[in-house]
């Protein structure tokens, strides 16, 4: 078979995932623009005693680490998407909560190296007060990993 044929059935087998993907790219990214335009410009959003939109320009990672890291940070996500990309194959037979948990953590790492590599840092904005500042795409992440590693436990178990 051709090679654009062979790319051809993979994305058509893969489009769930693919269109997945794209939709939560698309509310990572609409959400910091939103951040960056909106709540840079005019301040916090009070929705509650723990829960405040409050724009941060991030970079590094959660809880201060590797500040001014951005270069270091962004090839880290670099290799976390390629490794995802690399192992999907493998990643599909642990089931669909792994694939689920890889498309959030992938989906998280696009999302947040695109914001280093346009802006110079990461735009954070939902603000816990006692966590800190995040964003969606690192929602994906956290979300995903979990995921992933409940899908790996339950192999585990079964062996």
């Amino acid at each position: 078979m051709p090679k654009w044929q062979a790319v051809r059935t993979w994305l058509f087998t893969h489009r769930t995932w693919i269109v997945v993907a794209a939709l939560l790219l698309l509310i990572d990214r609409a959400t910091k623009v939103w951040a960056l335009q909106d709540l840079a410009a005019n301040g916090p959003v009070v929705l509650g005693k723990y829960l405040w939109l409050n724009y941060v320009g991030n970079t590094g990672m959660a809880f201060g680490l590797f500040q001014n890291g951005n270069v270091f940070l962004a090839v880290v996500m670099l290799l976390v998407i390629g490794y995802i990309i690399y192992s999907w194959k493998d990643i599909e037979r642990y089931g669909a909560w792994a694939q689920w948990g890889a498309i959030l953590i992938l989906t998280g790492a696009l999302g947040n190296l695109y914001d280093r590599l346009t802006l110079g840092f990461v735009v954070d904005f939902i603000d816990l007060r006692v966590w800190p500042v995040f964003n969606a795409a690192d929602s994906f992440i956290s979300i995903g990993a979990v995921l992933l590693g409940v899908s790996l436990l339950k192999k585990q178990e079964k062996k």
